[in-house]
This record gives C-alpha cells, structure tokens and sequence, in this order.
C-alpha cells in the first residue's frame, strides 16, 4: 500500500501542466531525433541538456528520460523501414523488423513494435516502482568477477542471436571483441592496433560499425540487386494492425523481454543493448517458432523493443540509487541532477521522494503519449517505402554520413564507415551474422575491464570466477547455453545429412 501511496503523490507531480508538457516534448523530440540513423539517446539528451537549466529539478528530469526513451522507440523506425538502427540497442530489431518489411508487413512490425515498447515500458516502471530498492541492493553485490560472468553470458547469448552456424556466431563474436582492442589501452597508456593511424587512438566508434554494417551493407545489397523503383512492391494497406493469431503471438515474447529487460538495465554498464540480446536469444530457444526467426517473426521484434524499453527505465535504478551510472546517457542525467545540487544515491528516495516518484509516474505517462503519438503516424511511416529508391538511396546516405560525421567531426570516420558497409556486404554474402559482431564489439571492452580488476583483486587467482556464487552460477549457465547451442546444431546437421541420403 506505501507504495501505491508513493505512486499515486508522483501521479499527481507528473500531472502537473508543466510536467506534462515537457514530458510531451521530451518523448516527440526523442523519437524524432530516434529516426536519425547515428545520432541515439545520448546526442539527443546533450542537445536539450542546456535547456533543462532554467526548469525545474523533476521537470527537468522528467524532460530527459522522455527524450531518453522517445530516442530508444524511434530507432526502430529506422531499423524495421530501412534496416538502419537509429540506436545501438535497435540493431536487434533489424533481424526481423527489417525482413517483415521486405515482405510487405512493415506496418505490422511497427505496430508490434509499439505495442510491445510500451509493454515493456510498463514492465519496467512497476519492476522500478516496486523492486528498486532489491535491485539496488542487488547491483552492490556485483563486483568486477560477476559483471565479467554476465559479459560473458551475453556474449554467448549473442552467439546464440545467429541464425547460421554456432561457429560462425562464436567467430563474429571474436571478431567483434578483437575490434573493440583497438585504440589507446587505458591500463597502460600503450596503443595497440591502430596501425599509425592517428583517428584510431580513441578506437572505433560504435556509430561507425553500426552505421556501416547495418546500413550501408544494406545498400550495396540493394544495389547488387538492382533493384528499381519503390523499395518493396508488397505493400499491402490492409496489413497495418495484427491479426489475432499475432496479437497471441506477442503477449509472452512482450512479458518475458520486459522481464529480463528489467533486470538487466538495473545492472550497472550492461544497458539496452546487451538486454535485447539476451531476450532475443532466451525468446529464440523458447519459441514454438523459432525456425521463423531471422526471416520476419513478429516474437522477434517484439521480445527485443520489451527488452530494449523495460532496461531503458530500470537503468534509472543504479544511477539514482546508487550514483553509479550505467552509461553515457545516464552519466548526462547524473550530470543534470548535479547542476540543480541534487546528490545521486541511497539517500535520494529519501530526501527527494517527490522527485523519484514522479519520474516513475512520469514514465507512464510519457509511454501513453508515445503510443498515441505513433499509432496514427504508421501510415505515414509504411508510405516512406514507396520512395522510388533511386532518391531513398542518396537521402540515406547523406543521413548516414551526417550521423557519423557529427560524432567527431571527422572525415575519416566516413570512409571508415563506408569500409565497414563492404565488410557488412561481404558477410551478409557468407552467410555471417553482423549482430553478434555488433555485440562483441560493445561488450569487449568492458569484459577486458572487468576481468583485469578481477584479476587484480585476486592477486591473479583464476579461480576467483568459480568461487563467488552469483559469477560460478553465471559461468554455468553460460557453459549450458554454449553446449546446448553446438549439440543442437550437430544433431541439425546430422539429421540434414540423414535427409540428402535417403533415396528419394
């Protein structure tokens, strides 16, 4: 009941006009902005950071997590229409979303995509309302031996995203971590693997590789195909809402991503993306369709817009309770608390109650606008399709080189793109997954972290991994998951194998 109580006072901040208009306005220019290949949540909270100066603490911060979780559903406007992730956690989208709308389904795959971000968001803001002080709690007990394990487990997980062979997968998930080496090694101050190259002191950007494997590798496929006039001639108006076989479809891959979605944006440094992948890859092993996976299942865009949206709100966990942020994006929110002489930590939820409890009403209300606010815009997005692609086609490139460009300012970062494009095209031509190199290329750097400080913890003991419960069970499951993963796709090629022998 205290916490019904504690809702129903932050209902009543939240409601308040000024709250609900910037709330408005945070969540309209997050998923406008969203749309924007390469410019994400974080670009988005540091254009309208000035502004929140002159609001006050809760507005303010109510205006930020709009815009925080507007940027995180617009992205897979992008994803679904054009195969472009508007943001790095919206790359999971692209596997399904993308092939829905190549069969003429895009209007449903964005409904779905609604629907379930909402689901999602909903998940997380009573998972935040009601488990925030356990998650709090929970997060303190993670040390650098347990963030290592769950990395560790997401990466397997990631492998388990390809729909090809498992050692292709586990190969992208390699390439990706040997890619994130890349740069100035912040331990010992030495360069490793820029090949003289000045740009790549810093390493390579995430901007850059999703850009250019997602989007321009996209591209060069379609200009290998030749492919003239509209980008999809399947468009059927009639297909805008699910059909009641898909709606049933939806309910458990929503309920389940929202869940793990919750609880891995409460971890510290995990976020959006690293839980879209997991989901994915429990709901790929879950699904009475998984075979339909890869090719345009609606679980599939589904599980990961829950995911993706329950740890965009549970992330304000560790940031407020804890003062730990969990990335980029929210060290700007830390940023901007800090500006209006508001302390992040335990001591919040207490000397700032109205302002915690509004923001959890807030994010009611801020996902009820985005529902409303898009719905109706579906027709509007599907009509994008029927872009004769010899415009398309130069207009997204010349948005992919803006979004990269605006990271650095740097040329080079665009023919780094473009290189990157090619090597998308080369995969997609072997038959190799991009996602799972997507994901080893975000959780490498953090694995390497997290293993050196364990390490150093340990005095060098390896065995540290196996001795602390929570990181010894993590490495289990991950050792399980790998295991099922290799018997499932030995016993698959064996009965293919058995299938090519048996005279016809």
């Amino acid at each position: 009941m205290e916490i019904l109580s504690n809702f129903g006072d932050g209902l009543l901040v939240a409601m308040q006009p000024q709250n609900l208009l910037y709330c408005f306005v945070g969540v309209f220019l997050g998923t406008f902005i969203g749309v924007l290949p390469g410019i994400g949540s974080m670009a988005a909270i540091s254009m309208i950071l000035p502004l929140t100066f002159y609001l006050e603490p809760t507005t303010a911060l109510v205006m930020i997590a709009g815009v925080y979780y507007g940027a995180e559903y617009g992205g897979s406007i992008a994803s679904i229409l054009m195969n472009i992730p508007g943001t790095p956690s919206s790359s999971i989208t692209c596997i399904d979303g993308y092939p829905m709308a190549r069969e003429g389904r895009a209007g449903i795959a964005l409904f779905a995509s609604a629907i379930a971000s909402f689901g999602g968001g909903m998940i997380g803001m009573v998972v935040m309302a009601v488990l925030a002080p356990a998650l709090a709690a929970l997060a303190l007990n993670f040390g650098p031996t347990e963030y290592f394990a769950v990395i560790l487990l997401g990466l397997v997980a990631a492998s388990a995203v390809s729909n090809g062979s498992p050692l292709k997968g586990v190969a992208m998930v390699v390439a990706g971590l040997m890619l994130g080496t890349v740069g100035v090694d912040l331990t010992t101050g030495t360069e490793r693997f820029t090949l003289g190259i000045p740009e790549l002191r810093d390493g390579v950007s995430l901007v850059i590789v999703a850009m250019g494997l997602f989007g321009v590798g996209e591209l060069i496929v379609s200009i290998k195909a030749n492919r003239h006039g509209a980008q999809q001639t399947k468009l059927d108006y009639k297909k805008f809402y699910p059909s009641w076989a898909e709606w049933r479809a939806m309910v458990k891959p929503i309920l389940r991503g929202g869940g793990i979605g919750s609880i891995v944006g409460a971890l510290p440094g995990t976020g959006q993306t690293v839980a879209s992948a997991i989901a994915y890859a429990v709901e790929k092993r879950l699904s009475p369709n998984k075979s339909n996976f890869g090719k345009g299942a609606i679980e599939g865009v589904a599980v990961p817009e829950s995911a993706n949206n329950s740890a965009t709100q549970t992330a304000f966990v560790p940031t407020l309770t804890l003062g730990v942020p969990g990335s980029a994006s929210m060290a700007l929110v830390i940023g901007a608390l800090m500006i209006h002489g508001i302390t992040p930590g335990p001591r919040l939820l207490v000397e700032h109650a109205d302002l915690f409890w509004g923001l959890v009403a807030s994010f009611l209300l801020g996902n009820i606008m985005l529902l409303i606010l898009n719905i109706p815009m579906i027709g509007l997005w599907v009509r994008l399709l029927q872009i004769p692609y010899r415009f398309m086609y130069p207009t997204i490139i010349v948005l992919i080189c803006i979004g990269v460009y605006s990271v650095n300012n740097n040329v080079f970062d665009i023919w780094l793109t473009l290189l990157f494009g090619w090597a998308g095209y080369l995969m997609r031509l072997y038959r190799f997954e991009p996602a799972p190199l997507l994901l080893g290329f975000v959780l490498g750097p953090m694995m390497e972290e997290q293993l050196r400080r364990a390490m150093l913890l340990s005095r060098g003991d390896p065995t540290v991994f196996l001795t602390r419960p929570i990181s010894a069970a993590l490495i289990a499951v991950t050792v399980l998951l790998l295991i099922y993963a290799f018997a499932s796709a030995l016993s698959a090629r064996k009965r293919a194998r058995a299938a090519m022998t048996v005279p016809s």
